[in-house]
């Protein structure tokens, strides 16, 4: 009995451990199941990780000027790749110790740091420890987007293990370093430094590197321009992790909580938007938009800082003087007073504005001799006779030329309390701020200057606000150049044997046209003429007559041909109008064919970059010079030296006061709708543009000498500062004789009539005959006719600029 019952105990209890080692295999298999559906469900889809050897994270494009320093970046995302050898040794510790403590020990998933940031937060009450390694946060940052899901956190998991499997340690952790995001747009260790304290990364303190390495979990939270308090104490929060893993001492710890942080946003001063503009479509159609925005290139580039700085003021100056003579446009709008000025103690300290910065400001308050102004918090006078240009005056959308003067006796006269007005800031004597009445120009106007023996690209502007308009003018726009024209017309003469001293007729003459019976009379400036006159005095003033006569005789096709070798490639008039202008040209091209008879006949093409390399210093790009004799070095000589001439005796002596060799033309087209001055020296050869986009009137008498030379000037004389004064060669075959300038014959004796004038060998005129000529007789040889479809009438300062209207 007692047997049968033992017998039936054992059964059951064989058949117990049974069932109970079923459960358990189908427990292990369904653990193990459950796992795999897991894994397959979290790695459906993954990335594959075969071109993690070869990551290249997003990096930015630098320009660079011809200096080597940094003046504009392209990029997705600002990031400058450092390698980890490179990398502050606190900096990694920092980050490892915030981050992931036992990251050396760990194959990407950290048990032990799962439960330690579990039971942190049960103790603290909340989440205050995550447990996401760095490789996890590598793999999360690279593959994956940042929802948080149950899938994401499995996908994230297998991806990290496989990393880890695919990478070493250095590797993952250099990876991370420049992958992940640091707030205010700086990705990576390299531009967070720059980003958060102006310096490169081994110039980074203890104190630095842990605020830094503290920033990855939430760099908005935790940034120290948005959040300081949060920002100090997160890195304490790092400090004492350090400590805690061994990293630095205690003491080491405390003293560096206990330094002041010198925080210094590093931003690259952005110069020359159009020149950069002008770069980015240059690179993108060279290699498109992922290169140059993830792609990290180098750029180097021929704007000189200096000189685009230059451009950039002399533009903006000469426009807002022009603007002021066409008149004040009144308020931009009203505000209802009082008006206060905020109390100075009760404003954080700011730096106060600069003089020539222009604001918005309010007026508040108006007597007989100034006005208060209230702008940016400032509260300064705007005297009567910083405001008095503004008695010329124009309504809205009326033409320059419908301003009207206003009597002007007080500034209640001009300005009105709760007036909302443009004021530039200026300082009076004692260093006291003061204001000066301003407002935005409408016109516009561009600058492009070369270097003319390479064809180096210095400076270029091509508008008067990059943000208001993105238009280029200074190699786009397409313009009538007037009288900046002539000397490719004049250099055409030289060539085909004329000289300075050869006579042309400057006489009426009247072109009909055979079909439409159209009449064209060109006129000169002083609506009269001057019989036989030199090449030199026809383009030293400008004579329009001449200049039609002068080409007639040359030919259209042969001057043509010529400008076409000097560098115009835009489509020429293929009739006479072409001596005064009327095809439209480009700035760029122009000023680069001036640079011909700058650089002694010698034609280089216009080039902006000098070399594009990668990151790893693979060259893509180079520019080479391809010099070419274009024109003799006798012909420059002589149109240099009669261009010299326009600046020290005739449209150009405005930029006699720079007192260098300088030579150059001004142009003006038909009711003073474009101005020009295109001029040079040895070194340097600029052009400058000035009008409406629309192609309207920029007012009475505002020629080329009026809106264009005074940029010019401003800017050469400035620019040549830094650059050796240099003469125009003067090559062999040149000869120099005293001639007489009304007939252009040798002179018998020098006298105070005669001139001397340049030649080449073999050129030099004849003796006098003997036989004088009646000046009268020239109105003898007027009735030329020529057949032409277009009219053309001639206004300039002191002389003719003006050219035909095209059809």
């Amino acid at each position: 009995m007692t047997s049968s019952k033992q017998s039936q105990a054992y059964s059951r209890g064989q058949a117990a451990r049974k069932i109970i080692l079923l459960l358990l295999v189908m427990s292990i298999g369904f653990t193990f199941g459950g796992a795999g559906a897991l894994a397959w469900y979290g790695a459906t889809g993954l990335p594959s990780l075969e071109l993690l050897q070869e990551y290249q994270p997003s990096l930015i494009t630098r320009v660079h000027a011809d200096n080597g320093e940094v003046i504009g970046q392209f990029y997705l995302e600002r990031r400058i790749l450092t390698p980890l050898e490179e990398t502050p040794k606190f900096l990694i510790d920092a980050v490892i110790a915030v981050e992931d403590t036992r990251f050396f020990q760990h194959p990407g998933l950290d048990l032990w740091g799962i439960l330690r940031a579990a039971r942190t937060n049960l103790e603290r009450g909340g989440k205050f420890e995550g447990a996401s390694t760095i490789t996890q946060q590598l793999a999360r940052s690279l593959f994956l987007s940042p929802e948080r899901t149950f899938q994401r956190k499995i996908r994230e998991l297998i991806l990290a293990l496989k990393i880890e499997l695919i990478l070493t340690k250095e590797q993952i952790l250099e990876m991370y370093l420049n992958q992940i995001y640091f707030g205010h747009g700086a990705y990576g260790v390299g531009t967070a430094s720059l980003t958060y304290f102006g310096k490169g990364l081994s110039e980074l303190s203890l104190p630095e590197t842990a605020l830094l390495a503290g920033l990855p979990k939430a760099p908005n939270t935790y940034s120290p321009y948005k959040n300081p308090e949060l920002s100090k104490k997160r890195q304490e929060h790092v400090l004492d992790r350090m400590v805690q893993a061994g990293f630095i001492t205690t003491a080491l710890g405390e003293q560096a909580a206990a330094t002041p942080l010198p925080f210094q946003r590093q931003l690259p001063e952005r110069i020359g938007p159009y020149f950069l503009e002008y770069i980015r479509q240059h690179l993108v159609k060279a290699y498109g938009e992922t290169m140059v925005y993830k792609g990290g290139l180098q750029v180097f580039t021929t704007v000189n800082i200096g000189m685009q700085k230059i451009a950039e003021q002399a533009i903006r100056k000469g426009l807002h003087e022009l603007d002021k003579r066409q008149g004040w446009r009144g308020p931009i709008g009203r505000e209802t007073l009082p008006i206060v000025a905020p109390d100075p103690t009760d404003l954080l300290p700011l730096p106060l504005p600069e003089p020539g910065e222009i604001l918005h400001g309010v007026v508040t308050k108006v007597s007989k001799e100034e006005a208060i102004i209230v702008a940016n918090g400032l509260e300064a006078p705007l005297a009567l006779e910083d405001m008095l240009w503004a008695r010329r005056r124009l309504t809205k959308d009326a033409e320059v030329t419908e301003a009207q003067e206003f009597p002007t006796h007080t500034v209640k006269d001009i300005l009105t309390p709760g007036d909302v007005i443009e004021v530039v800031v200026k300082r009076a004597r004692g260093g006291q701020l003061r204001f000066g009445l301003e407002q935005t120009p409408l016109v516009e106007g561009a600058l492009i200057a070369l270097d003319p023996r390479t064809g180096a690209i210095r400076a270029m502007v091509g508008g008067y606000d990059f943000e208001r308009s993105e238009f280029n003018r200074a190699v786009l726009a397409l313009r009538q150049p007037g009288s900046a024209f002539k000397p490719i017309i004049y250099a055409t003469a030289l060539k085909d044997g004329m000289t300075p001293a050869t006579l042309v007729m400057d006489a009426p003459v009247v072109y009909e046209d055979e079909e439409t019976h159209k009449v064209w009379k060109p006129e000169n400036y002083e609506k009269r003429f001057f019989g036989p006159i030199t090449l030199r005095e026809a383009l030293r003033h400008s004579r329009n007559a001449a200049t039609v006569r002068l080409l007639e005789q040359l030919g259209v096709r042969k001057v043509i041909d010529f400008a076409k070798r000097v560098g115009i490639r835009s489509p020429l008039s293929k009739d006479l109008s072409l001596a005064l202008g009327s095809s439209v040209v480009t700035l760029e091209e122009l000023t680069s064919a001036y640079g011909v008879f700058g650089n002694q006949g010698i034609a280089l093409s216009p080039y902006s970059i000098s070399i594009v390399k990668t990151q790893e210093d693979k060259i893509l790009e180079q520019h080479l010079f391809e010099p070419r004799q274009v024109v003799s070095k006798q012909t420059a000589y002589l149109t240099t030296h009669m261009l010299m001439d326009v600046i020290q005796s005739g449209t150009g002596r405005g930029a006699r006061f720079i007192g260098r060799p300088l030579a150059g033309k001004t142009g003006t087209t038909n009711s003073f709708r474009d101005a020009w001055f295109v001029g040079y020296s040895p070194n340097l050869v600029t052009g400058v543009w000035v009008g409406f986009d629309s192609v309207r009137t920029l007012g009475k008498v505002e020629s080329g000498a009026h809106a264009a030379l005074p940029i010019w000037a401003q800017f050469m004389a400035e620019a040549l500062k830094p650059l050796p004064v240099k003469t125009f060669p003067i090559p062999e075959g040149i000869q120099f004789v005293e001639i007489d300038p009304t007939t252009g014959t040798l002179a018998l004796e020098s006298s105070k009539e005669t001139r001397t004038e340049v030649f080449t060998e073999g050129t030099l005129p004849e003796r006098p005959s003997g036989l004088t000529a009646n000046p009268l007789d020239f109105y003898e040889f007027d009735q030329i006719v020529e057949t032409v479809d277009i009219n053309t009438e001639d206004t300039e300062e002191t002389d003719a600029e003006l050219t035909p209207d095209l059809p």
